[in-house]
């Protein structure tokens, strides 16, 4: 009976080799002092050591003074959560995003943070952000017939179309009357912007009093002065369409923000208020859904097996109901999602902490900066079954379920998660669908891809990518 069993049971299937994308790979020991300033300025994901990956919190001094790096889930919903207001965004951190951004809800605090996030809420809600899906959809069918009418085989740059097609979204749903300047100049301003702000300047890691000039901060001006007064002619022209009309006005979110109120004290959001968040929505918004779907195309090239079945999924179901494309393309989610893990968007947060508490079973002292890096997070080997390789089938049904909520936060956490996080999310499926369904892509050969942070994870010089046509009908 037993050999009769034995004889009958299938064999099972050997698992595909899965593809490993390119990291740094951790040190052994910490960098020195001199050492750490100049990786931080250069890629901070380069300062992890391989402890950072196998111990649930490290402590110790560092040029950023006491440092707690926390990848322990239970530890991390209570700094963002159960113990939250003991645990503030600290000064280098508002320092870097606050130029251009200070009065906004990604950097404010306190009770200002509060009437901003009531405010906003409303704008994002999932009706809300359910009806953008259809201008969502438009762009990503504009830059299919786009890319349909290049010669087959032509090199392209991936990271600027991505950023190009997120904004062209932007343009259609929160601006729904355009941008009012050509694409190209907001894409160049936003690669500029966190391409230099996003280094960090060691003034700023030595704590320098604000009026000591900083040399990123000379890099950004230009881009600064670009996104401002294009943000002042947006504003002054939907303050005059709804002067002349506000029946004739788009119900979009720039309206809804200029018309928001606190729904506590009733109290609407100042012009700097207002500017600082559509700066928000039109840098980090494009930015980080951008960079997810070039990291997403990226690991897609790498596998078949996954290109062919968001090709087959996007067949399926992309000439249904738009309403319902983000609830039915799984495994193009699936896929995003884990592009989000390999490469988060925002590589790191971090908090300062006001009193003591304690973390892991580590006590954690007044002013202690507490580093929660998705970067290492989403890799680490006490959370993650192989985690340096690509495996979607880590987020299909039956397995997202099983994935701790606090381990995997591509979006932060508690409170000040980003409030855009579903419509970027419902923005990324269908956008990725569409090319999936149209093309394929593959690295230019012999091209070395790098990550590197700069405030969000992008790959460095780009990504040189060969477009091919996979179902000639469309075009």
């Amino acid at each position: 009976m037993n050999d009769f069993a034995l004889e009958q049971s299938p064999t099972p299937a050997p698992r595909p080799l899965l593809y490993r994308p390119p990291a740094p790979v951790p040190l052994d020991t910490p960098l020195g002092p001199f050492g750490t300033m100049r990786v931080l300025r250069q890629n901070p994901i380069e300062t992890w050591t391989k402890a950072h990956f196998q111990n649930p919190i490290l402590m110790g001094q560092s040029v950023l003074g006491r440092v707690a790096v926390v990848s322990d889930p239970a530890a991390i919903r209570r700094v963002f959560i159960d113990n939250s207001t003991n645990y503030l965004k600290d000064s280098l951190q508002r320092r870097v995003l606050g130029e251009g951004l200070k009065e906004g809800l990604l950097v404010v605090q306190g009770a200002d943070w509060r009437s901003q996030r009531r405010t906003l809420a409303p704008m994002f809600t999932p009706r809300t952000v359910a009806s953008f899906a259809r201008g969502t959809d438009d762009a990503a069918r504009d830059l299919t017939t786009r890319w349909l009418r290049w010669r087959e085989g032509r090199l392209i740059d991936l990271q600027p179309e991505m950023a190009r097609v997120t904004l062209d979204v932007l343009g259609r749903t929160i601006f729904s009357d355009g941008l009012g300047r050509n694409p190209e100049e907001f894409t160049t301003a936003t690669s500029r912007y966190f391409m230099t702000l996003g280094r960090l300047d060691p003034f700023d890691i030595l704590d320098f009093p604000e009026w000591v000039p900083r040399l990123n901060r000379v890099g950004t001006r230009s881009a600064l002065n670009f996104f401002e007064k294009a943000v002042q002619e947006i504003i002054e022209r939907r303050k005059r369409l709804i002067a002349q009309d506000k029946a004739a006005a788009p119900r979009d979110l720039l309206t809804l923000l200029l018309e928001a109120q606190d729904p506590e004290t009733g109290v609407g959001l100042s012009e700097g208020e207002v500017r600082a968040n559509i700066l928000t929505f039109i840098g980090a918004g494009h930015e980080t859904t951008a960079n997810a779907l070039t990291w997403a195309i990226f690991l897609l090239s790498m596998s078949e097996e996954w290109r062919n079945r968001l090709a087959a999924e996007a067949d399926a179901v992309l000439d249904g109901a738009v309403e319902d494309y983000a609830d039915r393309l799984v495994e193009t989610k699936a896929v995003l999602e884990e592009a989000m893990r390999l490469y988060p968007p925002v590589a790191s947060m971090s908090r300062q902490a006001v009193g003591p508490d304690d973390l892991a079973g580590k006590r954690i002292r007044q002013d202690t900066l507490v580093i929660v890096s998705q970067w290492v997070l989403h890799r680490h080997h006490l959370l993650w079954d192989d985690p340096g390789a690509f495996d979607p089938r880590r987020f299909l049904p039956g397995a997202r379920e099983k994935i701790d909520r606090f381990a995997y936060l591509p979006f932060g956490a508690g409170p000040r998660v980003c409030i855009g996080a579903s419509f970027s999310l419902q923005e990324g499926v269908i956008i990725l669908a569409h090319l999936m369904r149209a093309f394929t892509l593959t690295l230019k050969p012999g091209y070395e891809v790098k990550p590197v942070q700069r405030i969000t994870l992008r790959p460095d010089g780009g990504l040189p990518m060969i477009l091919r046509r996979r179902r000639r009908d469309l075009g």
